[in-house]
C-alpha cells in the first residue's frame, strides 16, 4: 500500500498533531532532536522515562514507508539502550489501537512492580 493510501487524512495539510508539534520551535515535551526524528514526552506517560519517537517527515505508520520507520526504530533502539528494561510499541492502524496517524515509536522504561499491565490479553473464543 502506498504512503497516500495509509494517510487516513491526517497528514501535514490535514491538521496532524505531530506534523503541529514539529513545526513549533523549542516546544518543551521535545527531549531529543535528530535530523529526522525527535524525541518527546506524550501527555500522558505511562511509566517514568516513557518518550515517543516521531519521525519529521510525515507518514501514516510503519508500514506506509519502511525506510523512515527503520530509522525510527533506531533512534528508538538508542534510547532503549538507556534502561534495563523497556518496551518498544507502535501501532499500524485504528484496529491496532493506533489514535494518531502519523508513525510514533513509545519507549516504554520498564520496573519491577510499575503495574503497567499492556493490552495482549488473548480474547476467549
Amino acid at each position: 500500500m502506498t504512503e497516500g493510501a495509509r494517510d487516513g487524512g491526517g497528514g501535514p495539510a490535514g491538521g496532524c498533531p505531530f506534523c503541529e508539534l514539529l513545526d513549533t520551535p523549542g516546544h518543551p515535551a521535545v527531549v531529543e532532536r535528530w535530523p529526522d526524528a525527535v524525541a518527546l514526552t506524550p501527555r500522558g506517560p505511562v511509566t517514568e522515562g516513557h518518550v515517543l519517537v516521531v519521525p519529521r517527515r510525515h507518514v501514516a505508520d510503519a508500514a506506509a514507508d519502511p525506510e523512515v520507520a527503520a530509522a525510527a526504530m533506531r533512534h528508538a533502539a538508542q534510547l532503549a539502550g538507556r534502561h534495563p528494561s523497556c518496551n518498544i510499541i507502535t501501532s499500524c492502524g485504528a484496529e491496532a489501537t493506533q489514535t494518531v496517524f502519523h508513525l510514533h515509536l513509545h519507549v516504554v522504561p520498564r520496573r519491577d512492580g510499575d503495574r503497567l499491565a499492556l493490552p495482549w490479553v488473548p480474547a476467549p473464543r
